[in-house]
């Protein structure tokens, strides 16, 4: 019965209407909107066909070597050593896999998170993905994942929960968005691929998530009747509900270069994907990861995702987290669906114990090939004392902690981390030459982001006094210091020998006739610092700054002519005030890491020309955005939340200009001090003949071969036409023939450099296009098929900013 589940629940669903924001309650601009009932419930998608049986790893791909070892391995444990194998236990890091002594496996520990190693001391904390995707820069999204990799490493984490593809970005207010890169599926895949490739050069397992359709927090997890035994469900989590074709184009696309990194492990989601829990659900984690994209690593469970023990196990799930040892399932406390039950399913044959041997292999298979059997750092001691979600007082082991407690493993990070931060920083706005500043004299900053927080340095929750460096819950870190930016405003005007004025209190600014502050006049510059916060578990009730911040930069600007704005934030800010005459400059700095003043008077002066590039769209109005969240339903059935992605392939960029929609910036758009060019723009095939349909090649991680393979090369001559040398991002759009199924994007990105030009200096950039990069997903045939026809590249510095276009002709 639970391996046909997928199958029947879409038969059980009731027809419900579901709504997401209220303006009138909220905020002007905050998104009002009803779900349409979807009467197709039995259509094309809804539901999720039953894959099975798990398909077994093989280790193909470079993995070989390492998987006859997580064999021989296996053939010697227990069953009652295998299912500790499957199922996490309580101990110092956020997950745990006990240790076989008597075979010489230490166990594994797994860490939080994204932007940092979180459950630590002496630790970094580096730029948020959405901040890394800002940079456009191949070679800091590696950096930035190796370095990340080298602190995990030398705390003794195997696993680092690392990096995030979903959220994709579907929607504008999802909470987690700036945990991820962009909801561009080409921007996120290449830093999915380029982080996962640093983190495992540093010897440390990196783990793709959450698998997939995780793009809101709203209704993430089921709900459960008060007072009710046994945990009884009063309302199943919410179901993201997509077709085919946009699943593989948008949401799996950067899970595909995931895989064909070499990624370890994949995590999979908390809600429900057309239907079925995406951690039992056979046709994602067996039919599409593990068969179509040739997957050899495990499937860990977000933290409490499991919601069934046979389903989930034939359904692809390798490993439970965070377990326990109970032998039934609940929604607090140490029970596990795994554990127990594991050897109960053997012992009762309604599961082969060769599944389970899988399912250690696919575990143990990436920590030979990483040689994490060989003098791998002990955990850090103190990481036990610091794990707030498993404390000592619930461990069931001792976990015979060794080796140097608080270890330092920050080396010279910051000093990346600085160079980081600068490049994702993002100018928006620079009138009159604001920017960069020539040394004024007198300046004043506003705003409750501009100092040290005054709560500590652990960004759990939300706070009123201090600036932000990351978003909350378990992708936050925690900071041994934090360079703010009036700390750096201070010292780069104490070097100049000017004064700086600053009011902290945004809600006093907010209601205060800026004039009357001014000691002993208007400064040369005003600075207005901003934030916006987001977290784990809530998805975002605007787009606006947050804490007044709109009303500040309204009375600042009245008063002050020469207003610069600078916004870190969590992601997508309208700016009602990116108009006004007296704000000269507007600058999105996101979550930079911990150098972020540095960072920030790298380009405030100059030291450092702007190249960071907007990873979304920035439109008008909060209502100009589709696909919100589901907030709500206004019926009462178990089955009732439901999201439908009726928009496919119609995100950020994809939607305005399908419909031809004004915005404020657009994707990829970002400023510098410098002009740049780009002309001289060829296409020409590598191949003699192009076929539509792929080659068929055995699968290898990342799927069929053959879609990897370089079928067009693009050159296009980018020069740097002003007088400041800086660094140009060209990208590069197609446009598919006419040919194409409706809904094909006018234009979508399929490449992009980052090069440093002096002034004058012209350099020829040339993008690699694959089969995969030229192609549709068929939903009949369900292959990647590339359709005849006129083919348009465009080449600019944004996605409305395009310079050169030329036309090619595919016949196949």
């Amino acid at each position: 019965m639970a391996a046909l589940l997928p199958l029947l629940l879409p038969l059980l669903l009731p027809t419900a209407n579901a709504q997401a924001y209220d303006a009138t309650q909220r905020d002007a601009s905050a998104f009002s909107y009803i779900q349409p009932l979807n009467t197709t419930i039995l259509g094309p998608y809804g539901n999720s066909p039953a894959v099975l049986p798990s398909p077994n790893a093989t280790g193909v791909g470079g993995w070989e070597d390492a998987a006859a070892r997580a064999k021989a391995f296996v053939a010697q444990l227990t069953l009652e050593e295998k299912a500790k194998m499957v199922t996490g236990q309580p101990g110092p890091c956020v997950g745990n896999i006990e240790p076989i002594e008597r075979l010489g496996f230490n166990g594994l520990c797994l860490q939080d998170g994204p932007l940092a190693i979180r459950v630590a001391d002496y630790a970094s904390v580096f730029s948020a993905g959405v901040s890394a995707a800002s940079s456009w820069d191949k070679d800091i999204l590696y950096e930035r994942g190796l370095l990340m990799g080298k602190e995990f490493r030398a705390k003794g984490a195997h696993v680092a929960l690392s990096p995030v593809a979903g959220p994709l970005g579907r929607s504008a207010y999802s909470g987690r968005n700036w945990e991820g890169f962009s909801p561009d599926p080409y921007l996120t895949g290449v830093a999915m691929f380029q982080t996962i490739t640093g983190h495992q050069d540093a010897g440390v397992q990196a783990t793709a998530k959450h698998f997939i359709g995780n793009e809101q927090e709203t209704q993430r997890n089921p709900i459960y009747k008060q007072n009710a035994t046994l945990n009884t469900v009063e309302y199943e989590a919410l179901s993201a509900n997509m077709d085919d074709r946009t699943m593989h184009e948008l949401y799996l696309w950067p899970f595909a270069d995931a895989v064909k990194a070499g990624a370890a492990a994949f995590m999979c989601a908390y809600q429900r994907l057309n239907g079925s829990y995406a951690c039992e659900n056979s046709k994602a984690q067996n039919g599409i990861l593990k068969t179509e994209l040739g997957f050899q690593g495990y499937v860990m469970s977000d933290w409490g995702a499991v919601h069934s023990g046979v389903a989930s196990v034939e359904g692809g799930l390798d490993m439970n987290m965070p377990g326990g040892l109970g032998n039934y399932g609940t929604v607090t406390g140490v029970g596990s669906y795994f554990g127990g039950n594991i050897t109960a399913m053997v012992n009762n044959g309604t599961v082969p114990e060769s599944r389970i041997d899988d399912m250690i292999i696919r575990q143990m298979t990436p920590y030979y090939w990483l040689g994490q059997d060989k003098d791998f750092p002990t955990v850090d001691p103190s990481t036990g004392w610091l794990n707030t979600f498993s404390p000592v007082d619930t461990w069931l082991r001792d976990w015979n902690l060794t080796g140097p407690s608080s270890r330092d493993v920050r080396e010279d990070h910051n000093e990346a981390i600085r160079k980081h931060g600068a490049a994702a920083t993002i100018l928006l706005k620079n009138e009159n030459g604001a920017l960069p500043l020539k040394a004024p004299m007198s300046i004043a900053v506003f705003g409750n982001d501009a100092s040290e927080p005054t709560q500590g340095l652990l960004n759990q929750n939300d706070y009123e006094y201090g600036t932000i460096i990351a978003g909350g819950g378990s992708g936050t870190g925690r900071a041994v210091e934090i360079v703010t930016p009036l700390q750096a405003i201070k010292a780069k005007a104490k070097e100049d020998g000017a004064i700086v004025q600053y009011w902290l209190n945004n809600t006093l600014l907010a209601n205060t006739d800026i004039r009357s502050l001014w000691i002993p006049k208007e400064p040369e510059v005003c600075i207005v610092m901003l934030k916006t916060w987001a977290e784990e578990a809530a998805d975002r009730e605007s787009l606006h700054v947050d804490w007044d911040g709109d009303e500040v930069v309204a009375r600042v600007a009245a008063a002050c002519n020469n207003t610069v704005v600078v916004t870190h934030s969590s992601g997508i800010n309208v700016l009602p005030w990116a108009d006004h005459p007296n704000v000269t400059a507007i600058v999105a700095a996101h979550f930079p890491g911990e150098e972020s003043g540095n960072s920030l008077i790298d380009i405030l002066y100059g030291k450092v020309n702007p190249s960071g590039h907007l990873p979304y769209t920035i439109a008008l109005n909060g209502t100009d955005y589709n696909a919100p969240p589901t907030t709500g339903i206004n019926t009462t059935g178990i089955n009732d939340w439901q999201s439908w992605f009726d928009e496919k392939l119609e995100i950020d960029y994809r939607f305005f200009d399908a419909h031809d929609m004004a915005v404020r910036y657009e994707f990829g758009f970002g400023l510098s001090y410098t002009t740049f060019n780009a002309s001289c723009l060829s296409a020409a095939p590598t191949v003699s003949t192009i076929t539509s349909k792929p080659e068929d090649l055995p699968i290898l991680p990342g799927g069929n071969p053959a879609l990897w393979e370089t079928l067009y090369t693009v050159n296009a001559t980018i020069t740097n036409s002003g007088k400041v040398a800086g660094a140009a991002v060209p990208q590069l759009y197609i446009s598919l023939p006419s040919s194409a199924p409706a809904g094909t994007p006018i234009r979508q990105l399929r490449g992009f450099s980052k090069m440093y030009l002096e002034p004058g200096q012209e350099e020829i950039v040339t993008f690699e296009l694959m089969r995969r990069d030229l192609s549709y997903w068929d939903v009949v045939s369900q292959q990647w098929l590339i359709p005849s026809g006129s083919f348009g590249f465009d080449v600019g510095f944004s996605s409305r900013d395009l310079r050169d276009h030329v036309k090619v002709t595919v016949v196949n």
